[in-house]
């Protein structure tokens, strides 16, 4: 088992120190009971399998609460989504209610 690890690991540590790379790819590699296993992390954060289907065209609600996170609102809930755009409540970091509002399109860009 070692020899066969040390197989796999060592060409795989030195091509990644060797060769340069514009983008790295998040990569986890996973040695167990069945055998060594590589996957690709480069994908949502969330597991949908109809994620990777084609270009989404609608705002997906679940990044519309984590815009609203990286806008500074604790404890974000949507209240209003139509299809227009998608309102988001949370509180300030003084407790004060927000309100943050989406477009209801791709990125999820605040209006």
């Amino acid at each position: 088992m070692n020899t066969v690890l040390k197989s796999v690991l060592i060409p795989l540590l030195l091509g990644g120190a060797i060769m340069p790379s514009a983008a790295h790819a998040q990569v986890e590699l996973h040695i167990g009971p069945g055998g060594v296993d590589v996957q690709n992390r480069d994908r949502d954060r969330y597991v949908d399998p109809g994620y990777e289907r084609g270009p989404r065209r609608r705002c997906d609600p679940r990044d519309a609460l984590d815009n609203a996170r990286d806008a500074g609102l604790r404890r974000p809930q949507i209240i209003r989504e139509t299809s227009r755009s998608i309102t988001v409540q949370g509180f300030t970091r003084n407790g004060r209610s927000d309100r943050i509002s989406f477009a209801n399109v791709r990125g999820c860009p605040e209006i």
